[in-house]
């Protein structure tokens, strides 16, 4: 299983594929030849569902300073972060958005590192075992200790548009995983959810928007769908292009988008440190 994230426009950390573990079963191995990284394709079983892994050994640098690009794979029972904050781990391993990390020293949102690491169980892990194995890296190399508080933020609300929704039921045909799929490119922006409830396409929509999105469309089912909109950043003058994300959202699926306040849930930074060396 190889699931590569890239980071896009902004160099936010954007989970483009971050549902789909478990749905192929390849691992990826590296060589290297004459300098130039190669990878082959080795079959690899799941991990265990009730194995609990953490990093048998891993290796934290600070990113170099001409680094552009972020990315984040997951070859077998390793991983593979380049270019990242701490912000945007803290982000990835609790799920939730970066503006919901709160007290902070002002480096977690800007010196990136590059982290290789090795679970200490074999297989390839599902996304809930991801994110306990960054949660136990942030643990012990970070010395990250926080807690919970609810407070009003401002956030994206989903809730449903005039007309009703334009989904599809999910027949049961996923296995029960939930997966977020796409591509962009040119600025358009295509998205495929497949067995998504409206929290998963909500948790989703977080890395495409600047606050915090919350499910208030009280729709309890799943749904396979497609979302293709353009980037407000795009500079392309594309013929037929798609609306823009919240345009695109009303238009397709029958949903709307509204900016409000509301109470969510947010962690309270008590003491980080940056990594200790290896």
């Amino acid at each position: 299983m190889t699931l590569i994230v890239r980071a896009g426009w902004s160099r936010k950390l954007v989970f483009v594929v971050a549902l789909t573990i478990g749905v192929a079963s390849l691992a990826t191995a590296q060589q290297s030849t004459s300098g130039t990284e190669q990878r082959s394709i080795i079959p690899l079983h799941p991990m265990a569902t009730d194995a609990h892994p953490s990093f048998e050994v891993a290796t934290i640098k600070p990113s170099r300073a001409d680094e552009l690009k972020g990315n984040f794979e997951v070859g077998g029972h390793r991983l593979y972060i380049e270019n990242q904050t701490t912000n945007s781990l803290i982000s990835f391993a609790y799920a939730i958005h970066q503006k919901q990390i709160v007290d902070g020293p002002a480096w977690l949102e800007t010196q990136r590192y590059d982290i290789v690491g090795q679970a200490d169980v074999d297989g390839y892990p599902n996304l809930g075992q991801i994110r306990e194995m960054l949660q136990k890296l942030l643990n012990s190399r970070f010395n990250l200790r926080f807690h919970r508080e609810n407070r009003e933020l401002s956030i994206y609300a989903i809730t449903i548009a005039k007309g009703g929704p334009k989904l599809t039921k999910n027949m049961g045909h996923s296995n029960g995983l939930p997966t977020q799929t796409g591509s962009g490119s040119g600025g358009q922006e295509v998205r495929r959810f497949k067995n998504n409830s409206m929290s998963d396409f909500a948790l989703g929509m977080q890395d495409f928007l600047d606050r915090p999105v919350v499910d208030e469309t009280g729709l309890a089912d799943r749904y396979d769908f497609v979302l293709t909109w353009t980037r407000d950043d795009a500079t392309a003058n594309t013929p037929n292009a798609s609306p823009g994300i919240f345009t695109a959202i009303r238009e397709q699926l029958g949903l709307k988008i509204e900016l409000t306040k509301g109470p969510v849930d947010v962690l309270v930074i008590d003491h980080v440190e940056r990594p200790s060396p290896n």
